[in-house]
């Protein structure tokens, strides 16, 4: 893809709202991020709302051609992990299928609302693919506040994530399937104002579940000039982040499975298990780690993304397979 214009950097993503009616500008993105694991164990979740779908071919193409509408590109991905099996869904739309606005943001059949300043409603209907069936329930996610600082994730600030909620409740109560559970979440932001492949190579990043209130979260990027960026936060009880004096080692775990994709962490013991890996995909990976994060052993949610093999010509070929596009608004 061709450079793009420069931009001026991302603004401000946090507040005291999550930002459902932000400006996101031609090329640009903005997503939330739940994830969340039961309380036995059993089962976790995963929601993502876009706008200007950083995963999708159809934006992608739509940039090369000088007509990257954010809005146009819109999904849901929602994804169960068990108790009996995994269920995933994503499906684009365009902005005939995008209502949002201060409190609520609304794609296709799916919402979510924010209620307070703690409290918010998933609301979940979507297809999964490339097998038919329906996801379709209830989140209620409660927080015990909102963090108040996002942080530029590149020199120029053209990307910012906002640790939202690092730590929050979940009671879940789907429909399709027949499954009801609570447990431990996660909440966050990220926002651009350029595509992610005009500024990364690749990236990890890692997030320790909530224990006495307190957790570890780091990003480590990798620029598309060879530059690594590294960002270590510890929160507390207030969702306040700050930056960590002891990162841990930068630690090389197991490539993935099937396409052998590098995974790297952080831990103080230089020590890593990859417990279960929940996605696979020659340029995503989504895992459960078990590592020590200076707060003692802990369960560790974990992504890699490689933007390098994100923009090849066959990977693009291959992802309408797994996202579908597909218009619910009728004139």
């Amino acid at each position: 893809m061709g450079v793009l214009p420069e931009s001026e950097p991302q603004p401000e993503i946090a507040g005291q709202k999550l930002g459902f009616d932000a400006r996101v500008p031609n090329n640009g993105y903005r997503w939330w991020y739940l994830d969340a694991f039961s309380d036995d164990g059993k089962a976790a979740l995963t929601i993502i709302v876009f706008i200007g779908s950083v995963f999708s071919p159809y934006y992608f193409s739509a940039r090369r051609r000088s007509k990257g509408n954010p809005e146009n590109f819109c999904s849901v991905n929602a994804i169960l992990y068990g108790p009996d099996r995994r269920r995933w869904a994503l499906t684009e739309r365009g902005a005939g299928d995008l209502q949002r606005g201060q409190d609520r943001i609304v794609i296709g059949p799916s919402r979510v609302d924010q209620k307070d300043e703690s409290r918010f409603v998933f609301q979940i209907n979507e297809m999964c693919n490339p097998w038919p069936s329906r996801i379709k329930g209830q989140i209620e996610l409660s927080v015990p506040a909102l963090g108040q600082k996002s942080f530029a994730l590149d020199p120029g600030g053209l990307h910012r994530w906002w640790p939202a909620a690092p730590a929050g409740r979940v009671t879940v109560t789907m429909q399709r399937p027949d499954i009801s559970w609570e447990g431990a979440a996660y909440l966050d932001c990220n926002a651009g104002v350029v595509p992610l492949e005009q500024t990364f190579r690749n990236w990890h990043w890692q997030r320790s579940a909530a224990e006495a209130g307190e957790g570890h979260i780091h990003y480590d990027a990798t620029l598309l000039n060879g530059d690594r960026r590294f960002l270590s936060l510890g929160y507390g009880p207030d969702m306040s982040c700050s930056e960590l004096s002891n990162p841990g080692e930068d630690t090389a775990m197991v490539a993935t499975p099937l396409w052998r994709a590098q995974r790297r962490c952080r831990t103080v013991t230089g020590q890593a298990r990859v417990k279960q890996t929940l996605e696979e995909s020659p340029f995503y990976a989504r895992s459960v780690v078990e590592l020590d994060t200076g707060l003692g052993p802990r369960k560790v949610m974990h992504e890699s993304l490689h933007l390098d093999r994100f923009t090849r010509p066959w990977m693009q070929m291959m992802l309408p397979v797994r996202m579908p596009r597909r218009p619910l608004h009728r004139p």
